[in-house]
C-alpha cells in the first residue's frame, strides 16, 4: 500500500497550502487531475496541502512534484497542465523552464532534494507535509501514521511514556523551551480529574506560519501526539486552539478528527485497550496574547483572553483548574516519531541543550524565503547564506531577528551562533515559535524597535501597568527619534524603561517585549545616536531624517535612477552627471535601491 514504493505509476502532487491556492494551484490540481482522467492513463493526481511550506520556498510556488522520478517544477502556472501531462507525466521528458534554480549552485536542478536549500534541512515535524494528502488518513497511515499511538497502547505504561519524552530532550517548541516530558510528569502526578491537554495553534507572529502549514499539511500526526500525551498524563479531554483567520487549518484538522474518529483512534475504548479520548476545536479571535497559555486558557473557558499571574503551574490548576498539559503545534508533531525511533535517536539530534530539530520561517531580505526545518545548533550563517541563499541583490547583510515582534536584533558579527535556546537568550534574542527575520543595510534598526513596539503596543492586553504604560511610553520615545525630536537622554531613559517592563509585568509579551528596543541599543547604538545627534537616519528610511543626494563623483550617468523614479525628481542626461529635486523627491529609496555605482547617498534631513 505505500505509495512511495510504486514503481508502475506515478503521483503528482500539486501543492494547495495556503500560499500556492493563492496562485491557483488548485486549479493547476483540477486541471492535472482531468487531463490525466481523459486520458485514462495509469496515473495517480492528488493534492497535497503545503508541499512548499515543506520544502520552502513558498515564493516559487504553484508547486508540483512528480513522484517517483522527483521531478520538482516551480511557478506552475494552469497553461502548463498540458505541457506536463504530455511531456513529463506521459514521456519521462523534463520542462527546463519549470526546474527550481538553485542560486548557489547557479542552476537548475531537476529534484529539490539536489538544491542547497535543502541539503542542510532535517524534517521531523515537517516529516509528511508535501507527501500526503491531509484530507486522507490512509496516506497518514501508509507512512507509519497512528503507529506510535498503538506501540504506546500496547507495548509501553504511562510512565513509560513520559520517560521516553524525558530522555528524548523535547523542550516545548512554543518559545519557553519548558522540558516537555518534565510538564507532563507534574501533571501526570496530580491526583484530581479531569484533566485537560491542549494544542496551541494560536500563532500570531507577524511572518510566521510554522503551525499553520503543519495544520494544513500534517494534522494526524498532531492528533496523534495529543493522543500520547493524553494517555501518558491520565487525559480523557483535549482542546485544540486555532486563531479563527486559519480557515484552511480550522478545514483541515476539523476533517483529521472526523476521520481519526470514524476509524476508532478517538472515542471510547481506543484500540480496544480501554484508554477513551475525546477532542474539539477552539476557534480564537486572533488576540496575539492568547498565544500565551493562561491567556489561552482564559479563552477556551470562555473569558477574556488575559493572562494570570503563574503563583500555581498550569499542570496542577490550569483549565477550568483542573491539571492541564499545554503544547504548541511543532511540539505535539515530534512526538509520534519520538515514540517511535525512540529518545535515543532523538536526543543526538541538535546541541547540549536543545535536542532535535526547530521549525522556522525564513522571510525579509533572503533569495529563498519560506519555511525550513533545522537541527538545533545549526549556525544562522548556515541558515541565511546557505538555506536562504544569502542576501537579495546586492545587498549586504544587517541584522536577523529571531522569536518573532519580541524577539531580539543580532547582528553581523554574530553570525556564526548556533541556533538554540540558550544561545539565542545569551545574546538578547530568543526562540520563540520560529520566527527568523533577515534584514539587510537598507533597514534602519531604530524604525524596526519602533515598528515592533508598535504592533506590541496595540496586542498588550492592558491588563498590568508596565507592560500596558511602559510599551507606550517606549513607543512614543521611538517616535520622537524617527522624526528628529529624539534627545540623547532619551537612550539611557529607553534601557530604564526596558528593565522595568521586563521585570514587573505579569506575562511573557511584556518581559520579552522590550528585547527588539534592547538588541537594536547595544548592537546598532551609532544608529540611535545618529538620529540623535545628526538628525540623520543612515538607512534612509524615517523620512524627516532623511534627503537623497547623487555623488557626482560615483554617478556615471547610467540612468537608471531616473527611470526607477515615480515623481519625475531626478533629472540628467545620460552620460552626464544626475541630480535630485529635493522638492519634488518623496524619499522612497528606488533611486538608492536601483543604483548599481552606490551613487545615491543620504544626508541628514531634520528640520530644527
Amino acid at each position: 500500500m505505500n505509495i512511495f514504493k510504486r514503481k508502475v505509476k506515478k503521483t503528482v502532487l500539486v501543492c494547495c497550502g495556503t500560499g500556492c491556492l493563492a496562485n491557483n494551484s488548485f486549479e493547476i490540481y483540477k486541471g492535472l487531475k482531468k487531463k490525466i482522467e481523459d486520458l485514462a492513463v495509469n496515473v495517480k493526481v492528488r493534492p497535497v496541502v503545503k508541499a512548499t511550506g515543506c520544502n520552502g520556498l513558498c515564493e516559487k510556488g504553484p508547486i508540483v512534484t512528480i513522484l517517483p522520478d522527483d521531478v520538482f517544477y516551480c511557478g506552475v502556472k494552469v497553461t502548463d497542465v498540458d505541457e506536463i501531462v504530455e511531456n513529463t507525466v506521459l514521456n519521462n521528458k523534463v520542462i527546463e523552464r519549470l526546474l527550481y534554480f538553485d542560486s548557489a549552485k547557479g542552476k537548475k536542478v531537476r529534484s529539490h532534494k539536489q538544491s542547497e536549500f535543502y541539503r542542510k534541512q532535517l524534517k521531523i515535524a515537517l516529516r509528511n507535509i508535501g507527501q500526503i494528502d491531509p484530507g486522507n488518513i490512509d496516506d497518514y497511515i501508509e507512512r507509519g501514521g497512528y503507529s506510535a499511538l498503538r506501540k504506546v497502547l500496547f507495548k509501553m505504561s504511562p510512565k513509560g511514556v513520559i520517560s521516553e519524552v524525558e530522555r528524548s530532550g523535547l523542550r516545548g517548541r512554543g518559545g519557553a523551551g519548558f522540558p516537555a516530558g518534565l510538564k507532563w510528569r507534574q501533571c501526570a502526578e496530580m491526583d484530581n480529574f479531569p484533566k485537560y491537554v491542549v494544542c496551541n495553534g494560536d500563532e500570531g507572529d507577524p511572518g510566521a506560519f510554522m503551525d499553520r502549514s503543519i495544520m494544513e499539511g500534517d494534522p494526524h500526526s498532531i492528533l496523534e501526539g495529543i493522543l500520547i500525551g493524553a494517555y501518558a498524563v491520565g487525559s480523557e479531554k483535549g482542546f485544540i486552539y486555532i486563531r479563527d483567520e486559519y480557515s484552511l487549518a480550522i478545514k483541515n484538522m476539523t476533517k483529521a478528527i472526523e476521520k481519526a474518529a470514524e476509524r476508532g483512534f478517538l472515542g471510547q475504548n481506543i484500540m480496544g485497550k480501554g484508554f477513551s479520548f475525546d477532542i474539539e476545536i477552539v476557534r480564537g479571535g486572533g488576540a496575539f496574547v492568547c498565544g500565551e497559555s493562561t491567556a489561552l486558557m482564559a479563552s477556551i473557558e470562555g473569558r477574556v483572553g488575559e493572562p494570570r499571574i503563574k503563583y500555581i503551574h498550569s499542570t496542577e490548576k490550569g483549565l477550568w483548574g483542573q491539571p492541564t498539559v499545554l503544547n504548541n503545534v511543532e511540539t505535539w508533531a515530534n512526538i509520534p516519531v519520538i515514540i517511535n525511533k525512540g529518545a535515543g535517536w532523538f536526543s543526538r539530534i541538535g546541541s547540549k541543550g536543545s535536542r532535535g530539530t526547530k521549525v522556522f520561517s525564513l522571510v525579509g531580505k533572503v533569495r529563498n524565503t519560506g519555511l525550513i526545518e533545522v537541527p538545533m545548533g545549526i549556525t544562522l550563517r548556515e541558515i541565511i547564506f546557505d538555506i536562504g541563499g544569502g542576501i537579495i541583490g546586492s545587498g549586504k547583510f544587517k541584522a536577523v531577528q529571531t522569536g518573532g515582534p519580541s524577539g531580539g536584533c543580532i547582528p553581523e558579527s554574530l553570525l556564526g551562533l548556533g541556533v538554540d535556546f540558550d544561545s539565542l537568550n545569551e545574546v538578547g534574542a530568543m526562540m520563540g515559535s520560529g520566527g527568523m527575520i533577515v534584514m539587510d543595510e537598507n533597514t534602519c534598526m531604530v524604525e524596526v524597535a519602533r515598528y515592533y513596539l508598535k504592533f506590541l503596543s496595540e496586542e498588550s492586553c492592558g491588563k498590568c501597568i508596565p507592560c500596558r504604560e511602559g510599551i507606550k511610553r517606549m513607543l512614543e520615545i521611538l517616535e520622537d527619534m524617527c522624526t528628529g525630536k529624539g534627545r540623547e537622554e532619551d537612550i539611557e531613559l529607553l534601557l530604564e524603561i526596558s528593565e522595568t517592563v521586563k521585570e514587573a509585568s505579569l506575562c511573557g509579551l511584556g518581559k520579552t517585549a522590550p528585547n527588539p528596543v534592547i538588541t537594536t541599543i547595544k548592537y546598532f547604538r551609532d544608529e540611535y545616536l545618529a538620529h540623535i545627534k545628526d538628525r540623520r537616519c543612515p538607512a534612509g528610511i524615517c523620512r524627516e531624517l532623511t534627503v537623497y543626494y547623487i555623488d557626482r563623483d560615483v554617478c556615471r550617468g547610467c540612468g537608471l535612477c531616473r527611470k526607477g523614479c515615480p515623481t519625475e525628481a531626478i533629472s540628467g542626461e545620460i552620460g552626464s552627471r544626475f541630480t535630485i529635486d529635493t522638492s519634488k523627491c518623496i524619499k522612497c529609496g528606488s533611486c538608492k535601491e536601483i543604483c548599481r555605482l552606490n551613487a545615491v547617498k543620504v544626508l541628514g534631513g531634520a528640520a530644527e
